[in-house]
């Protein structure tokens, strides 16, 4: 079953990502506070994946108004192969369509090749034109 990701779910999900090779977490961002305006913002385009009552997978997705972001999705290692990753990424692309959006992005770690097989695999294209940059804006955000 997939629905609506609540910000009850948080300590489920936080661990599905702390336990997935490959995924980059912040303190701050990804703190229970962090998600809590992540899906306060966003409330239409963030899913959970259920299996026998327990969290096996999850995806965040959000949008400027111009672009959809794509972050966090994970998958139980003892569930994949069965789809819940391709069904949750439909879920948050078809969410992004009905709210307007026609374009979404994504960062995966360079080093995360099953990550990058699944994104290159369901049509996420790499960009080797762009030089991708950031800024902490809180130095203690980690």
């Amino acid at each position: 079953m997939i629905r609506q990701m609540q910000l009850e779910d948080y300590e489920a999900v936080y661990n599905l990502w702390t336990n997935t090779k490959g995924m980059g977490m912040r303190s701050l961002d990804d703190s229970k506070e962090g998600i809590s305006k992540f899906l306060a913002r966003n409330p239409e385009t963030n899913f959970v994946a259920i299996k026998d009552d327990s969290i096996v997978g999850v995806i965040l997705s959000g949008h400027d108004g111009r672009r959809g972001y794509i972050y966090h999705m994970a998958v139980k290692e003892d569930v994949r192969g069965q789809g819940y990753g391709k069904i949750l990424l439909d879920k948050a692309i078809e969410a992004l369509k009905n709210e307007g959006i026609h374009k979404a992005a994504l960062v995966v770690f360079e080093t995360n090749n099953l990550g990058n097989h699944f994104w290159e695999k369901h049509g996420f294209t790499s960009r080797t034109d762009l030089i991708y940059r950031n800024k902490s804006l809180n130095e203690s955000n980690l």
